[in-house]
């Protein structure tokens, strides 16, 4: 009786630290696990869904709400009225985990949401500089994708501040090439600028960008007193998603499931958008920067970090634009890769040195990029042209240079170089030399102060600005 007894008593204990066992074992965090009950998926951000529930062992390809989709203008617009219809493409490929959803070219539409007024100041001023025309902001929103099978998808879109410019690619010179150093690290990362912008260039060639002939007769009629307002071909929106798109799942294979999270391959890019703004004015230094990775990374066919792993960094230098036309400096350097679902997932973060090796930046803002990351705004060459017009009026006005003008041109002169047409009229009507000599000394200060005095430019990179970005782990992870 007495071993039956002892027999059952040690067969308990052993069946419950078996459970135990089992209990346990299923509690340790499998990187990105399918199944219901681990705990990762209940501290997952809903609006990151990187497993589908609903099906175990199923990834969720989906599209988050506050997704941008970049879209550029496929033809130039003329602005009549709110309600007119706008047509664009995408330019930049937006990814679900691994897998490409929406291609570059696919067509999105939409329409003018809002013509804002002019203030009674900033006409007064256009007034006085014979624009009775001035430009006013105009808002936009994108309803529709059409994918390359016909499908449509009706979208609901916030164009994000900063957008709606003509943007190009800038890519970080190589300072090891042109020292004549080479290294398969500097051939590498040559070879990804060049194809990231191939990328951007082959993107933009689908709009019809105007010739330099067009601009010029766009600026020859910018300077009529009354002119219509257009909006440029090529012209970039950043339309975040207020809705999720759904696009079905994909199974999570065990080799997926191991490959994800390990240490990426040395000398790895990776296509990302910043998700906090910057400018050189306000951002002050030691301020936090986040980037969400826009593209998987792979290596070979190992996929190592989904689309939405996120970078975080800080603004290592930053200075803001000073009178005498002193530009903006800026400087932000990433240094840990997190995952999708940030800090309190299955997998760790991890320390990692970056490099800025390419980013987006507004045409008109005249950004450079160097070797090491930095940007620096440049002030644009055409000053001194501008400058050296507006003095050379100021000395025809002034009867400098003989007496083979008359006086009525010189007084038009000088009206010219101080309020365009209507100084013009005025230098011409008013018969008063010390008149025209006024307009064109104020003509000619003007843009010597505006060119040479007054404050520089600043670095700004609006939310969802694209980056390219060179990126290898260093030894030690954070934990969580």
């Amino acid at each position: 009786m007495k071993r039956w007894m002892l027999g059952t008593l040690f067969l308990s204990c052993a069946c419950v630290g078996c459970l135990q066992a089992q209990e346990a074992a299923s509690q340790v965090p499998t990187p990105f696990s399918a199944t219901e009950s681990d705990p990762t998926l209940s501290r997952r951000p809903a609006s990151v869904p990187l497993v589908d529930a609903a099906k175990p062992g199923m990834i969720a390809l989906s599209v988050p709400t506050g997704t941008p989709i970049q879209v550029a203008l496929v033809t130039e617009i003329r602005v009549e009225k709110v309600g007119q219809p706008i047509r664009g493409r995408v330019v930049e490929p937006i990814y679900g985990f691994d897998k490409l959803l929406i291609p570059v070219g696919t067509e999105v539409s939409g329409q003018i949401t809002r013509i804002e007024p002019v203030s009674t100041e900033e006409r007064t001023l256009a007034v006085l500089d014979a624009n009775f025309t001035p430009a006013r902001a105009i808002d936009v929103t994108f309803t529709e994708i059409v994918l390359a099978d016909g499908k449509r998808i009706s979208i609901q879109t916030v164009v994000t501040p900063g957008s709606g410019e003509v943007i190009r690619f800038l890519k970080a010179p190589d300072e090891k090439r042109k020292t004549g150093v080479k290294d398969v690290a500097s051939e590498k990362a040559l070879k990804a600028k060049e194809e990231a912008k191939r990328e951007w260039d082959v993107a933009m060639q689908q709009v019809k960008q105007p010739g330099k002939i067009h601009k010029a007769e766009r600026y020859a009629v910018a300077q009529l007193p009354v002119h219509p307002q257009y909006i440029a071909a090529g012209t970039v929106y950043f339309a975040e998603l207020q809705q999720p798109l759904e696009f079905g799942s994909e199974p999570l294979t065990p080799e997926m499931a191991a490959s994800l999270g390990t240490v990426p391959p040395p000398d790895s890019f990776v296509h990302a958008r910043l998700t906090t703004a910057l400018s050189s004015a306000t951002t002050p230094k030691g301020a936090t920067v986040e980037a969400v990775l826009s593209q998987p990374l792979f290596d070979g066919d190992r996929l190592i970090l989904p689309q939405g792993s996120r970078l975080r960094g800080s603004v290592v230098q930053v200075a803001p634009a000073r009178y005498m036309s002193r530009n903006g400096q800026l400087r932000m350097v990433f240094h840990e890769l997190l995952p999708p679902d940030g800090p309190g997932g299955a997998l760790l973060a991890k320390k990692v040195e970056t490099s800025l090796e390419g980013v987006q930046s507004a045409a008109a803002d005249n950004l450079e990029l160097d070797a090491e990351g930095g940007v620096e705004a440049r002030s644009p060459k055409s000053r001194y042209l501008l400058t050296a017009i507006s003095v050379g009026l100021a000395a025809v006005s002034a009867g400098v240079g003989g007496d083979t003008l008359g006086d009525t041109t010189e007084r038009a002169a000088g009206g010219a170089g101080g309020y365009k047409l209507i100084g013009i009229a005025l230098g011409a009507t008013v018969h008063s030399q010390p008149f025209g000599m006024a307009m064109g000394a104020l003509g000619a200060s003007k843009s010597i102060y505006t060119h040479f005095i007054a404050r520089g430019r600043e670095v700004v990179f609006p939310k969802n600005t694209a980056m390219l970005i060179g990126i290898g782990a260093r030894p030690g992870v954070v934990q969580q």
